[in-house]
């Protein structure tokens, strides 16, 4: 997982939430078994092996280029080194591990038709993502809408006096559920900011990149996704969602 962190990540949260937050960060999600690439399980690619003109022994920025030359073990290298990670991403996403296979599936079969056109002014795990992310929004798009989270300013005004909570039922119950479920009830454009900067730990800039947004916009998003996700843990944490 990105080691990239800036300081406001974790600032504002309250000690309970914090480490929740933390343990859904570190929680390793199922591999993909089944994201194929021409045919073949992204779990059963051969290793590359580690020779200096060997596709393992390359940079991705190398690979790119050797792929978009037609080169398919360059391309089954890149499949290899991001299935895992981009599938994490779809997977908080759409909280369906069969979905997220296949829009991982899409997403990697997308670049490889389109390598050829990727300009590189990017890097390729950012050019994935996006792709990734994209055919997530369409596909969910397809289905009727669920009650969203409000991110509206006016909602997000009051915050609710945690002073006196009940300590014990933040100690007694594990957060994670309630956390996930207030992510995925996000609207899709509050949901990925939140997944990519606060969950995969992704810088600010990457993040926003990924979802060709500037950063003012993007910060915007993510401030409204954390408030949003800290009303739905304050009611669980007060008894209010009872």
């Amino acid at each position: 997982m990105s080691a990239y962190v800036d300081g406001d990540a974790e600032e504002g949260r309250r000690p309970a939430e914090a480490t929740a937050v933390a343990r859904e960060r570190n929680a390793a999600p199922p591999a993909p078994q089944r994201v194929r690439f021409d045919g073949v399980n992204a779990a059963d690619l051969p290793p590359s092996g580690g020779s200096s003109n060997s596709p393992g022994s390359l940079a991705d920025d190398e690979l790119v280029g050797l792929a978009a030359a037609g080169r398919r073990d360059a391309f089954e290298e890149l499949v290899r080194r991001h299935a895992d990670h981009l599938y994490a991403v779809i997977l908080r996403f759409t909280g369906e591990p069969g979905e997220a296979e296949e829009v991982v599936q899409e997403a990697f079969l997308r670049a490889w038709r389109g390598i050829d056109r990727f300009e590189r002014r990017s890097q390729f795990f950012t050019w994935l993502y996006r792709i990734g992310l994209n055919e997530a929004k369409r596909r969910a798009g397809r289905r009727p809408p669920a009650e969203p989270l409000s991110v509206e300013e006016g909602a997000l005004e009051q915050t609710t006096d945690f002073t006196h909570a009940p300590e014990p039922r933040a100690e007694q119950h594990d957060l994670r559920e309630v956390l996930e479920r207030a992510v995925r009830a996000l609207p899709e454009g509050y949901r990925a900011p939140l997944i990519l900067r606060d969950v995969e730990g992704l810088s600010t800039d990457h993040a926003a990149e990924i979802m060709g947004l500037k950063q003012a916009a993007f910060k915007s998003r993510l401030h409204r996704a954390r408030l949003a996700v800290r009303d739905a843990v304050d009611a669980y944490l007060t008894g209010e969602d009872a």
